[in-house]
C-alpha cells in the first residue's frame, strides 16, 4: 500500500526531514565539543583553587596565572566576575569534559 503524495506535500515532508537532521547534528556537535545547548561546560574537574583575596579581579587572576580568558571562563562557568566576594573559591587549573 503506497501513500500518494503531491509536490507541495512532499517537499514539507523533505524540509522537516533536512531541519531535524540538522538539528541532531548540532546537538552531536555541541557534546563532542563539551557543551550542552546552552553553551556551558559539561563537566569541569578543577585540580587547583585559589580564594578570593581583597581587590581581586578575574582579569587579574588569569593574567597572574597566564590564563586566556576563554580558559579561565571554561573551568569557572558559573562565576560572576562583577560580583567576587572574598573567600571565594576559584578553579586555576582543571580540564573540561
Amino acid at each position: 500500500m503506497a501513500i500518494k503524495m503531491n509536490n507541495k506535500s512532499s517537499m514539507v515532508v523533505n524540509i522537516v526531514l533536512t531541519l531535524s537532521l540538522l538539528l541532531i547534528i548540532s546537538m552531536t556537535e555541541g557534546r563532542l565539543l563539551g557543551v550542552n545547548i546552552f553553551g556551558q561546560p559539561k563537566t569541569v574537574y578543577c585540580s587547583k583553587v585559589l580564594g578570593v583575596q581583597n581587590g581581586d579581579t578575574c582579569f587579574d587572576i588569569a593574567q597572574s596565572l597566564n590564563l586566556t580568558a576563554k580558559v579561565f571562563n571554561s573551568i569557572n562557568p558559573g562565576i560572576n566576575c562583577t560580583d567576587l566576594f572574598i573567600g571565594q573559591w576559584i578553579c586555576i587549573s582543571g580540564v573540561v569534559i
